[in-house]
């Protein structure tokens, strides 16, 4: 397989002895609100202090603030807010048939703030070359997030699980290779059940996909109860809450690899599940909850669902979707998700209702104490690195957590799911400095986040784009977010003169 490695990092200034962030205001993650001016120190690659300044509070931590000393730097950022870096908990770094290389995809993350990411089963590229780059990242020897690399259950095994002993083994010999967790689409019950409990034996995280032709073994509910870290997407909820029925009402002639009728069709399930508030619904939501399993709904890559036309032409393809990953959306029955020929009224009603649903479910199931992150599942469906991001908070938003609640299932929720909830995912003394900077107040507007900004009326009456992140600060590594996505914008350029395209002729 070619596989395309991000370049040696030649971008990013630091780390420095000291940096300190002055006159910022901080939103630390925690749910706690904003609060500002604060000085926020650095010493090398970790936070060391959030330093209070001209507020009352400020005077009991006396009245001299930080200095950079020696070799240190200083930024004032007055105005600005500082987040800690978001966390993408389902991010498959994706292989050289849809990018011109990886480093395509990082570029995207790290201008939106992303500085951690989960990649759920190495699918694109393999355990090895996942397991290689997170070790770069690590040294910081490419510019990228820091990478969680999990490895799809069964790959690169040539022949089927036919005994749980044998699970077992194979769980062993992808630690040791350096996997941190394990991506399921579902299996045969005894069998999954054996390697869940291994990799929970083994400190091991585990995220499941419960693809439909698995779900009449093990729905989300059933594998939560043998120890499953992540349900992804939806699957396995709506069957988890069956009351008239143990499998999915299917057409009569519904066939599973037919993409289109797959997607059409996922829609419908929450509509033959318990009603919302019932007690089916209320049990699942509460034994959810006291498994301590964790909710990554990936809510937008399936937004397309509800209006194919808006994703296909969302403002940011034209500077930033490189062809390769356009080939992939454009609709085919041969490219997964790539399922929006035909697709009708109907159809997308449909999904608006299972929205309504799928939504409820997850804010009731937040609200009683359980654990939503955010995951983009980008590379599919229209949908591009980090500006997802920004879009799954805000979906989130609409679900109906609030703007705080939504940073820090952006931020530490992620980072305690992916097991760093003591070193990154809040702005606390001791910890990693993975920050973000933004101009304007995220908490006000999600949108500000954008790479491309969003559309303000000047005072001559003038529209222009402006917002984006400014700063992304990942292990005290300052990188400008503009001139990370210039160099998004150069690539695909020359992509698209590779084939002839202008800057102004459309895709396909």
């Amino acid at each position: 397989m070619k596989q395309h490695a991000a370049p040696g990092r030649t971008v990013g200034d630091g780390p420095y002895n000291r940096l300190i962030l002055r006159n910022v205001t901080v939103i630390d993650g925690t749910g706690a609100p904003p609060q500002g001016p604060v000085d926020i120190v650095i010493d090398g690659n970790r936070i060391s202090e959030v330093h209070l300044v001209a507020s009352p509070l400020a005077q009991m931590q006396g009245p001299s603030r930080p200095q950079p000393g020696p070799d240190g730097r200083e930024i004032d950022l007055a105005g600005h807010h500082v987040l800690p870096g978001l966390v993408d908990c389902h991010a498959h770094i994706g292989p050289p048939s849809k990018s011109p290389s990886a480093q395509y995809y990082y570029d995207l993350l790290l201008a939106h703030g992303v500085t951690s990411l989960r990649d759920p089963g190495s699918f694109g590229n393999g355990l090895d070359f996942v397991r290689r780059e997170a070790e770069r990242s690590d040294r910081n020897e490419i510019a990228a997030p820091r990478i969680t690399p999990y490895v799809g259950f069964g790959q690169d095994r040539q022949e089927p699980f036919t005994d749980p002993g044998d699970a077992r083994a194979w769980v062993q010999s992808v630690a040791e290779r350096g996997a941190k967790g394990l991506k399921f689409f579902g299996y045969r019950a005894d069998i999954f059940e054996a390697a869940l409990d291994e990799a929970k034996r083994l400190g091991l995280g585990s995220a499941c996909h419960h693809a439909q032709p698995n779900l009449p073994q093990a729905n989300a509910l059933t594998s939560a109860r043998w120890g499953l870290s992540s349900v992804e997407h939806f699957y396995g909820l709506a069957e988890a809450m069956f009351e008239a029925r143990r499998v999915q009402d299917y057409p009569i002639d519904y066939n599973y690899e037919d993409e289109q009728a797959r997607f059409h069709n996922s829609g419908k399930v929450w509509h033959q599940a318990a009603e919302p508030g019932s007690a089916r619904w209320n049990d699942v939501i509460e034994e959810l909850v006291g498994l301590g399993t964790t909710l990554d709904p990936t809510f937008q890559v399936y937004i397309g669902n509800r209006d194919a036309e808006r994703v296909r032409n969302l403002s940011w393809h034209k500077d930033y979707t490189a062809p390769q990953q356009w080939d992939f959306y454009t609709p085919s029955p041969h490219s997964h998700g790539s399922v929006f020929y035909d697709w009708t009224t109907e159809m997308e009603v449909t999904w608006r209702h299972a929205y309504e649903r799928w939504m409820t479910f997850v804010r009731d199931f937040f609200h009683r104490g359980g654990r939503v992150t955010t995951g983009t599942d980008a590379g599919n469906a229209y949908k591009i690195y980090g500006f997802s991001q920004v879009e799954e908070m805000e979906l989130l938003r609409e679900a109906g957590l609030n703007p705080l609640e939504v940073i820090r299932s952006a931020t530490l929720a992620g980072a305690e799911l992916i097991g760093a909830g003591d070193e990154r995912g809040s702005i606390t003394p001791g910890k990693l400095a993975d920050l973000l900077v933004v101009a304007e107040n995220p908490v006000a507007n999600l949108k500000v986040l954008y790479g491309n900004g969003r559309l303000r009326r000047q005072g001559d009456g003038t529209l222009r784009r402006v917002g984006g992140v400014k700063l992304t600060i990942k292990d005290g590594i300052v990188y400008s977010a503009p001139d990370l996505l210039a160099r998004v914008r150069d690539e695909v350029r020359e992509e698209r003169e590779k084939r002839g395209l202008s800057e102004l002729d459309p895709m396909p």
